[in-house]
């Protein structure tokens, strides 16, 4: 097999067994929440998020990603001090560990003892012959007020103690935008990158790299790379410009944004960095045996 071929190949979304796996399975853990009690006196608005929602996942990043947020509460933040304006506190009884309590018990009682609740962050639901891996999210409403308006995600809290800000509608939009932008390729090419990356991983040529991190590096390529008339001369265009652009420290302007476009791509608190970039570059045009 030529390449080219193999290329084109990896660019499609998952098979339409493993695409049904994992409808069944959000469907089902849709069931399992409208069947619980405690919820029924509690807003929530449950959806897909991640590569399986963005169509950028492929079959070894199969597993769903679930966000159920409780709507009666929103916690917020200002970009500075008096943006927005003054609030009565929530006194609900929804607290996050509430939430995550409720969520477990739901799902215990749909999946029984396939659920893992021990993460600090997802409540994971083990796959079967019928369904893939799903990692079901607590979180709330959160606004971020700006001068110039607010920006709606969602707000995670761990077990820890920490939380998260997460803005997945941002994400699902920005993906959009730039794959119309670009004839329906950059998700192709994203779905590309995440192979290469597989591919390596499993061939034991390059450690592995989130998926998501894959994806906004697809993502902070420019669209016309994306208009290359074959998949190799894409991937190409691809692996130089990051690597052209991931050189030296972070730039004060001009920095990646992750696909959100709410967040810098790197920064002190991220899993990876700059030199994860290069290197997974590096590695894919010596795996391809690029000139």
């Amino acid at each position: 097999m030529s390449l080219e071929n193999k290329l084109s190949g990896w660019t499609g979304p998952s098979s339409d067994t493993e695409k049904n796996k994992q409808d069944r399975t959000e469907r089902m853990i849709r069931q399992a929440i409208d069947a619980h009690e405690a919820f029924k006196n509690c807003s929530l608005k449950v959806y897909a998020k991640g590569s399986y929602a963005n169509n950028t996942n492929v079959r070894s990043d199969s597993d769903v990603d679930i966000a159920v947020v409780c709507t009666d509460v929103l916690y917020w933040k200002e970009s500075e001090q008096g943006v927005k304006t003054p609030s009565e506190p929530y006194e609900g009884v929804w607290t996050p560990a509430k939430l995550r309590t409720e969520l477990l018990s739901a799902m215990k009682a749909k999946f029984s003892d396939q659920v893992d609740g021990t993460g600090s962050t997802a409540i994971q639901i083990n796959s079967n012959s019928a369904r893939v891996d799903a990692d079901v999210v607590p979180c709330f409403s959160f606004r971020y007020y700006m001068k110039s308006g607010s920006r709606d995600g969602t707000k995670i809290f761990k077990t820890n103690g920490s939380s998260i800000v997460n803005y997945p509608a941002q994400q699902l939009e920005n993906g959009i935008a730039k794959n119309n932008r670009t004839g329906y390729v950059y998700k192709k090419c994203a779905r590309l990158l995440k192979r290469t990356e597989n591919a390596m991983a499993n061939d034991g040529a390059f450690r592995e790299l989130p998926s998501f991190f894959i994806e906004c590096l697809a993502y902070n390529c420019p669209d016309t790379i994306f208009s290359h008339s074959t998949w190799t001369e894409r991937l190409r265009a691809m692996l130089v410009h990051i690597w052209d652009h991931l050189q030296g420290d972070e730039p004060d302007s001009g920095r990646w944004l992750e696909v959100n476009e709410c967040f810098y791509l790197f920064h002190s608190n991220q899993e990876w960095s700059r030199k994860d970039g290069r290197e997974f570059v590096k590695a894919a045009w010596n795996y391809f045996g690029f000139k």
